[in-house]
């Protein structure tokens, strides 16, 4: 482990939450590539609205991987996005090819940011039974960030 800078906790709970952190910054990466898979491939009525949302919500969650990645580092540890460590374990299914249509894109989407809030709320747990409550604060906002752009998303669907 890397030297803390100001986490207070002890090494066994730091490491649990570096785990649980990169764990995270492996779905939340590959949430972000799966927003621009759609936003690069929708068409149809429609499109343009959800094209200019998904710049926006990218924006949103490059930030919340750079706030997991942050507190990572601030425990000790090494935040690892590597596409390698994504395809490994990223709770979500692999984007579908194949599909161009605003309304299927907008449904795989959704599915994707309900599973990545969801996942968000465990560690909101997790971190707080384990006594970080800085954490389990990270991904509080997290969820209700990841929460509201799955309704903006999902209010395309059709």
């Amino acid at each position: 482990m890397r030297e803390r800078y100001a986490s207070g906790l002890n090494d066994d709970t730091a490491q649990k939450m570096i785990e649980l952190l990169n764990a995270n910054l492996a779905n939340v990466i590959d949430l972000t590539l799966a927003g621009k898979q759609c936003h690069w491939n929708l068409q149809g009525a429609g499109f343009i609205g959800v094209h200019q949302l998904l710049d926006e919500t990218t924006t949103r969650i490059l930030e919340i991987s750079d706030t997991i990645a942050e507190r990572v580092v601030i425990l000790g540890g090494e935040p690892n996005g590597l596409a390698g460590r994504v395809a490994k374990d990223s709770v979500l299914e692999t984007y579908p090819t194949g599909i161009t249509a605003v309304n299927d894109h907008v449904n795989a989407l959704t599915e994707r940011y309900k599973k990545v809030a969801e996942t968000l709320r465990e560690a909101i747990k997790t971190a707080g039974d384990a006594g970080d409550e800085d954490t389990a604060d990270l991904f509080t906002e997290a969820s209700r960030i990841i929460d509201k752009d799955a309704w903006f998303i999902g209010a395309n669907a059709k």
